[in-house]
């Protein structure tokens, strides 16, 4: 192959965040980069999620970037298939396509001390970067439940964001396993096309109704006609969600008349006093994701619809069976049971200056210095790393902080000049989450009452930040040098770096 390319920046994965960051770099000067995405085409999880009913659960206005507003969203809550159309606009306003290597899937990710930079093994090749920005999702990689007997199911298995759209559902008798986000979707799409449908569901979501509308053409030709309309849209959808953190982070028992109206949903659907005590949680609503649906309940009301309270098991040939022993025969089994968040597979395959991986620096948990670097991986940044989700708003706003992060992250290495790389002080690693766990105690995610994704093995939070969008913007507007120490090549053959203390 001959020399290997190097570049700058090398940008992994293509959804919200790689092509941000993307962004970003060209507006700070920098085009010496690579979006290195593993799928054939950009949109990360809007691209992968396409099940039927897929849509976000942030209003249209808010779930977008503030530097590239859309003017015609269609509906306040918008489906899959228009954001990932923005994402691909996205891609073509700003000149990213040349930057982007499609089909292009990281094996693995190795500091080189010596050079000062990284070395990336990809499914086309191998090359190297200053800087590595890895912007892979906490949403991108499915997580399957090992059944017993799964393997010899002799009908149609799929999880849902890899749904086989070849697979005709009409008149089959079909098993959703779990009760998340993008079951309550699914269920309602479905439900009118399967013979049977059975939902296995170990915990009932929350679910408010989905105040849903088309935008009027008027709105539009006002949004497009006025920009700052759709910017006061943005800022007014904000705030309101700004108001409600307190409720989550510090007094979850303000969540009482929020948890009344989830009730009130329940009952208006579901008549049948036996499954609506199935369908109502036990645990403080907000503790796991309160979910948005006005068809769920309706559809679980449904003849042809049967609600197991209990997990799956068991798998016997084409009978499922669940925890209970609850048995029912099924041509397909459609798993809704979410994604590896906490376990993230790309820590596998990074590989740091200790010489040990990512995956093995956090066996005991997440941990990233304010969501974006992590002690012993130089010049290696995370797009919605450790404690950046939220529970009730966009998670758009925390990808823009991060990018000022980024930005000024990149900006200090230009301002070291030379060969220089930034780490990571573990005792500013460790302070950042103390701090952060000391607030998490306080939350309805840890006082609630459940077991949510938002947890890892450990029981912590690793998952959200316990805290306004505001607030993380002002943590993330710029790089604290003393948080770092500033590691140069001592010389080109040097086989070691001296590591210089900035605050010193």
């Amino acid at each position: 192959m001959g020399q290997r390319e190097h570049v700058r920046v090398a940008v992994i994965g293509s959804g919200f965040g790689g092509l941000g960051a993307a962004v970003r770099l060209r507006r700070e000067g920098i085009t010496d980069f690579v979006v290195l995405e593993r799928a054939g085409s950009v949109g990360g999880t809007w691209r992968d999620n396409s099940y039927p009913g897929c849509a976000c659960d942030v209003p249209s206005h808010l779930y977008s970037f503030s530097f590239a507003p859309n003017p015609d969203w269609p509906r306040t809550f918008s489906g899959q298939e228009h954001i990932r159309a923005y994402l691909e606009r996205v891609a073509d306003t700003f000149r990213l396509r040349s930057h982007i290597r499609l089909d292009h899937e990281v094996l693995m990710m190795r500091w080189d001390g010596d050079e000062l930079r990284w070395e990336i093994e990809t499914s086309k090749g191998t090359m190297t970067a200053d800087v590595v920005v890895s912007a892979t999702g906490p949403l991108s990689d499915p997580k399957t439940p090992e059944i017993p007997g799964l393997a010899d199911f002799p009908g149609k298995v799929f999880h849902s964001s890899r749904w086989d759209h070849d697979y005709d559902l009409r008149g089959k008798r079909v098993a959703m396993i779990g009760t998340g986000a993008s079951a309550i979707q699914i269920v309602p799409a479905i439900q009118p096309q399967a013979a049977k449908l059975t939902l296995f569901q170990r915990t009932p979501p929350w679910v408010l109704p989905r105040m849903d509308r088309k935008i009027t053409g008027a709105e539009r030709w006002l949004h497009r006609q006025l920009p700052f309309t759709g910017s006061a849209r943005r800022g007014l959808l904000w705030g309101i969600r700004e108001l409600q953190v307190s409720a989550f982070t510090k007094r979850p028992n303000e969540l009482g008349l929020i948890e009344s109206l989830a009730k009130a949903n329940i009952a208006k659907s579901i008549k049948d006093p036996a499954l609506r005590a199935r369908l109502t949680p036990s645990y403080r609503i907000g503790c796991k994701r309160i979910l948005l649906s006005s068809d769920y309940y309706p559809a679980l009301a449904q003849p042809n619809v049967d609600v197991v309270a209990s997990g799956l098991s068991e798998v016997r040939g084409s009978t499922v069976v669940a925890a209970d022993d609850t048995e029912t025969e099924v041509d397909a089994i459609i798993f809704g049971t979410g994604f590896h968040v906490t376990d993230l597979p790309i820590a596998e395959r990074v590989v740091g200056a200790d010489g040990i991986t990512l995956a093995e620096s956090w066996k005991d948990g997440m941990q990233s210095l304010r969501g974006a670097t992590a002690a012993g991986f130089p010049n290696w940044m995370t797009i919605i790393g450790a404690n950046t989700g939220l529970g009730n708003s966009s998670m758009i706003l925390m990808i823009e902080s991060q990018l000022n992060y980024m930005a000024d992250y990149m900006r200090q290495l230009t301002v070291l000049g030379g060969r220089a790389a930034l780490a990571a002080r573990p005792s500013a690693v460790g302070a950042w989450n103390r701090r952060v766990q000391e607030r998490m105690e306080r939350t309805v995610w840890k006082s609630g009452g459940c077991n949510s994704w938002y947890l890892d093995a450990n029981g912590r939070n690793t998952t959200l930040w316990p805290g306004t969008t505001g607030e993380f913007r002002r943590e993330t507007r710029r790089v604290d040098l003393t948080e770092y120490e500033v590691v140069r090549v001592l010389a080109k053959s040097a086989a070691a770096a001296e590591s210089v203390d900035v605050a010193s």
